[in-house]
């Protein structure tokens, strides 16, 4: 699904079409939900957050403004969002959970497997390409949820230089992609 079938889908979702938001969601979900299983780890837990996550979409989706960025990167940050509100929630396990035995989840088929592979090449190839204290800070705010906060401080810059330096870098990155 491209950025303007998804900034088409929210604007009608915006006007409380359920059809609009059913293919938002397909066209959708897989990408959000790897954003929110990078972040949280846990499958049940990303699920969950991806569901709190399309629950905000469809009752803010009036307030997507097109000229403020990419529908699916507004999207994303919601997922973000979401998903760094739920590990930040998190409370230590109890004795009970840790003594259970772990069960084996499915993983993902061949197919799937192999698009994701190629997909993170793709990713890898593209961070290649940024600075390597901008690369550093894509990881850390959007696959392991540090906030801007956080990585002002770590790089010893100041906050709203952070944020210059992550939306020249998605935009480099959707560039790069998007070849």
């Amino acid at each position: 699904m491209d950025q303007d079938e998804i900034a088409e889908h929210l604007a009608r979702c915006a006007l409380g079409d359920r059809a609009a938001f059913r293919a938002l969601y397909d066209g959708t979900a897989a990408k959000l939900y790897g954003v929110t299983l990078r972040i949280l780890g846990g499958r049940a837990e990303a699920e969950e957050a991806l569901q709190e996550a399309f629950v905000k979409i469809w009752t803010n989706a009036g307030r997507y403004q097109p000229g403020r960025g990419a529908a699916a990167a507004w999207m994303v940050a919601i997922a973000r969002n979401q998903a760094i509100d739920a590990l930040r929630s998190r409370r230590a396990p109890s004795a009970s959970l840790d003594a259970a035995a772990e069960i084996a989840e499915p993983g993902p088929g061949p197919e799937a497997a192999a698009l994701a592979a190629d997909d993170r090449r793709r990713l890898e190839t593209c961070l290649g390409a940024l600075p390597a204290d901008r690369a550093a800070a894509v990881r850390a705010a959007y696959m392991e949820g540090h906030s801007y906060e956080d990585l002002a401080r770590r790089h010893a810059v100041p906050l709203n230089t952070m944020r210059t330096w992550l939306r020249r870098a998605l935009i480099s990155l959707r560039e790069c992609l998007g070849r």
